[in-house]
């Protein structure tokens, strides 16, 4: 015969149990923000053909130890691919620092590579500009948008992946 302990015991476990499965169990506040954040911005909604548009991206540390790793993709929509009378390039990259901006490291057509430059700091942010040219004989009406992977280090030795975070959409416009 199996004693009251036991009984206590076996019984404690199997609502322990219950309570996990069924997601009862305490757990991580959904309010603590993710050890680092990307995000982006435009200095304009709208382009015409000829023109150009300055997309910022900034990524903020949220975690207590450094960022001492970057690594950024930054592709084309779908809807963007579909359009192949919308012709664009990059053509130029600068990063912000307080002793003003300076020309980025490591650009390529997808690859951002080491553009925050040195080490973020828990709690700060760091800004990489891109210029988006529109070439003269683009095709109008269409939106052109991109998203973005990271994978940032942390001086604590623990990474974070993140994506795919969406860029504001600009349309180009015939004038």
């Amino acid at each position: 015969m199996r004693s009251p302990l036991l009984r206590r015991l076996g019984l404690t476990a199997v609502l322990a149990f219950v309570l996990a499965v069924f997601g009862f169990a305490p757990g991580a506040s959904a309010a603590d923000p993710a050890p680092a954040s990307l995000a982006f911005a435009t200095d304009s909604a709208t382009t015409t053909p000829g023109g150009t548009v300055k997309l910022s991206m900034t990524i903020t540390n949220n975690k207590t130890y450094d960022i001492w790793f970057v690594y950024q993709t930054i592709d084309p929509t779908w809807l963007t691919t579909q359009r192949p009378d919308l012709k664009y390039s990059f053509a130029g990259c600068s990063l912000a620092t307080a002793a003003g901006d300076t020309p980025c490291s490591g650009t390529g057509p997808s690859n951002l590579g080491g553009n925050y430059g040195a080490t973020v700091p828990p709690g700060q942010s760091r800004t990489v500009t891109l210029t988006l040219r529109i070439a003269a004989d683009s095709g109008c009406n269409g939106n052109i948008g991109f998203y973005s992977y990271y994978y940032a280090e942390f001086s604590d030795s623990t990474n974070i992946s993140g994506g795919p975070v969406y860029t504001p959409e600009t349309r180009v416009l015939c004038a």
